[in-house]
């Protein structure tokens, strides 16, 4: 692929993808980029659809799994300063798509705006939460937005208001779109209270998920009201290793990579995890993660 000048000198190839996931695992990247800003973004989209080109949009890597054998096409990082600003409107606040989660609250928080504590813990960006509907403890992150502007894959922006979104659990409408900022509406609040509730919530997660091995978050989705740890752990499934992945031993929903684990060691304990479940309980587990080859 010959590149234009304007990019051709930041568009790296061969790039090890397995510094950029939380997994630490995964091949290289055909190409890469970290574009500075919207122009640049739109110009390699335009590109890329051009040459037939697969494009993958990486935020902090945090709920993806990446093959062993790497990427054919353009992998795409949205971490420069341009798609993390973040500003306070009354009771909204507008961020960009690449802005990570933990200071979305801290900003929230200083603004005395209320409404997203509950992503306390939560790995990841602003754009990815939006994209899978990110949640806990019975809250998602799509009830709080209400504008969204994005890129389509030829490089077209557009905003699309609250009627226009669709949210539903882990997953949304917005799986053809590069997400660039959100307006989300907050409510007013007292910092001691809002300080107390991310405490709390931090608490929570540490205690539900006490996991410092590199992993993805949680591999499966609930099935309905059901919790698909529950499901794996009352298969006897924690513990359980396939090369250097393990499932772990405090939340069974977890795999972890204890030190040089492969994507075909985690997709072999999924394919486990799935076979177990489906057996004992009649359920089938879909992947919360997204899994790229």
């Amino acid at each position: 692929m010959l590149w234009p000048k304007s990019l051709s000198k930041r568009i790296k190839t061969k790039v090890n993808l397995s510094a950029y996931t939380s997994f630490k695992i995964g091949g290289q990247a055909q190409y890469f980029f970290e574009p500075e800003g919207l122009k640049s973004l739109q110009q390699a989209l335009i590109l890329a659809r051009h040459a037939g080109m697969r494009v993958f949009i990486l935020g902090l890597g945090s709920n993806v799994l990446v093959s062993d054998a790497g990427l054919d096409g353009l992998v795409i990082r949205l971490n420069r300063k341009f798609f993390q600003k973040c500003i306070c409107r009354g009771n909204f606040i507008v961020a960009g798509g690449g802005l990570k989660l933990n200071k979305l609250i801290v900003f929230s928080g200083k603004n005395k705006l209320s409404g997203v504590e509950f992503l306390t813990g939560i790995p990841g960006t602003l754009g990815g939460a939006l994209l899978g509907n990110a949640g806990a403890w019975g809250q998602s992150i799509g009830a709080l937005a209400n504008e969204i502007g994005v890129l389509d894959y030829s490089g077209k922006f557009r905003i699309l208001s609250g009627k226009q979104l669709k949210f539903s659990y882990r997953s949304s409408n917005l799986n053809k779109y590069v997400i660039i900022w959100a307006r989300l509406r907050l409510l007013p609040g007292k910092k001691n209270e809002i300080t107390a509730k991310i405490r709390e919530y931090l608490r929570k997660r540490k205690q539900a998920q006490n996991n410092r091995l590199p992993n993805a978050g949680c591999i499966f989705k609930n099935p309905g009201k059901d919790s698909a740890g529950k499901l794996i752990d009352a298969c006897g499934l924690k513990g359980r290793r396939v090369g250097k992945a393990v499932i772990s031993e405090s939340h069974a929903n977890f795999i972890l990579n204890a030190k040089g684990a492969k994507s075909r060691d985690v997709l072999s304990l999924m394919d486990l995890i799935q076979k177990k479940v489906k057996e004992k309980f009649k359920v089938g587990l879909e992947p919360e993660i997204k899994i790229w080859k």
